[in-house]
């Protein structure tokens, strides 16, 4: 379930730039500016862990039965108590912290062999599709669209750690209070007005050990929801969508079997009206090489019940071939008459690809046009999108300012080794040189740079994790 290349990207990269794997982050400004009063200075995980998982994959040959029909689906509300400090389920969380191994003693991390299967999966046999029917065919015409003048790359100034989002002594505890003791990513949208809704990747509970996802109780994403404006010392849950006391729902499911759908993560996140929408993609395996990994489809999931229930479309997906396919990692953005969809390939080494669709046609893959040479056209459709940005870009999170009538884009850059961000006045570019906001200097293992939708003028405020420590924080970057 770990997407442990990410270790071997941050190593890489810092040894090819020949920056010294220093662990650093700017001290907060209080010492115990988490919720209570005896938290400490939010520090991050040394390189050397107490506990090293190694997997062992062994072949499994199996029959591939198809997607199996989600069983019922549970939800519970829970009214937590108003002071942050107080554990509702100490009877789940509270748990001995063992003494340290000998071998934790000597500064050494325990090593744990970890068998896993890896399937070998022969197709399943044709069986008819039980579904809604699919959506009518459409036909866009092909439209041209200019491109805007460039713009200059952004100025970044002051960029600090603002505050531990998730993990034990996070501002929002959400160890003791959803059992999310490790997770990643932390993608936001504007889920109504008033409210943020902050999905994670994969996330584990009791007996978390870092480094990446190790520990029990696996879900392959999770989702919060904020109504704090005022993010200068975090974004504070009000709550997440749960199945239990004091847990965490998996929101989007998946099959959990290595090599044919090891999990699904969610990529971005809109609102349409009432319904919300999360484009994901489907990871057949993250055993790769560095910067790569593969996906069955990049697909579409909705709600109309406020998050508390997704469908994923059976028809909005875009399927991998041969590994190459573009749009396997989306961000999508709601402007004007169209969503946005800008895309990758399935690694974090691919160019970004553009397409638009009219908002009420978002889950018609036929209605979408894709930026090709100087025009929006259907012909061709994904492959023939033209980059907008040349690679390597991973894990892509866009936003539109509207205070400055400006595009944003921000994305892991492996070549340069850092969090970087361009600003563009048109989605389809001329986009500006690259700025980096956050290096592997500072965060060795970093990933992700997800954009915060209430960031407004000069603030921007962005989500990081670390495969170290696999947690998110929240940054605050000054844009000059």
């Amino acid at each position: 379930m770990a997407k442990r290349l990410f270790a071997v990207v941050g190593t890489v990269v810092v040894g090819v730039l020949g920056i010294p794997p220093v662990v650093h982050a700017d001290p907060v400004a209080v010492a115990g500016i988490g919720p209570c009063a005896t938290d400490p200075v939010p520090t991050h995980a040394s390189l050397v862990p107490k506990t090293l998982e190694v997997p062992v994959p062994y072949p499994v040959v199996t029959v591939d039965p198809g997607p199996q029909p989600s069983g019922p689906v549970r939800r519970t509300d829970m009214t937590l108590p108003a002071n942050p400090c107080t554990d509702p389920c100490p009877d789940l969380t509270d748990t001995p912290t063992p003494s340290p191994s000998l071998l934790q003693r000597l500064g050494l991390p325990d090593v744990l062999v970890n068998p896993k299967p890896f399937y070998f999966a022969l197709p399943p046999g044709p069986s008819p599709h039980t579904g809604p029917p699919p959506p009518a065919q459409q036909h866009p015409p092909t439209e041209p669209g200019a491109q805007t003048a460039a713009r200059p790359a952004p100025r970044v100034g002051e960029v600090r750690e603002v505050a531990k989002e998730t993990g034990a002594n996070s501002v929002n505890r959400t160890d003791k209070r959803w059992q999310v003791y490790g997770t990643d990513l932390g993608i936001s949208w504007e889920s109504a007005p008033g409210e943020v809704a902050m999905a994670f990747g994969d996330t584990v509970g009791v007996g978390f050990h870092p480094p990446g996802g190790m520990g029990q109780d696996w879900r392959s994403n999770v989702l919060a929801f904020s109504r704090n404006r005022d993010l200068s010392h975090g974004a504070i849950f009000d709550r997440m969508v749960t199945d239990d006391r004091c847990h965490a729902a998996e929101v989007l499911d998946s099959r959990k079997k290595d090599n044919i759908e090891i999990t699904t993560i969610p990529t971005s996140g809109f609102a349409l009206g009432s319904r919300q929408f999360l484009s994901y993609m489907s990871i057949r395996t993250w055993n790769s090489a560095p910067g790569t990994f593969f996906t069955n489809y990049g697909g579409i999931a909705y709600s109309d019940d406020h998050g508390r229930t997704w469908t994923k479309d059976p028809y909005a997906h875009w399927d991998d071939i041969f590994g190459l396919a573009n749009f396997q990692v989306a961000a999508m953005v709601p402007q004007g008459d169209y969503v946005y969809m800008f895309g990758t390939p399935n690694t974090r080494l691919g160019a970004v690809g553009l397409a638009r669709v009219r908002k009420d046609q978002v889950l018609n893959t036929s209605a979408y046009q894709y930026w090709h040479e100087g025009a929006w056209t259907p012909v061709g459709g994904a492959a023939s999108a033209t980059p907008v940005v040349q690679a390597p870009a991973g894990e892509l999170s866009v936003r539109y300012d509207p205070a400055r009538q400006v595009w944003q884009m921000s994305y892991l850059d492996t070549a340069k080794g850092a969090i970087v961000l361009r600003e563009a006045n048109s989605p389809q570019g001329v986009w500006s040189e690259s700025t980096p906001t956050v290096s592997i200097s500072r965060y060795p293992e970093l990933y992700g740079g997800f954009i915060h939708p209430w960031s407004t003028g000069s603030d921007l405020y962005f989500t990081i994790s670390t495969w170290s420590d696999y947690n998110v924080y929240l940054m605050h970057a000054q844009i000059n």
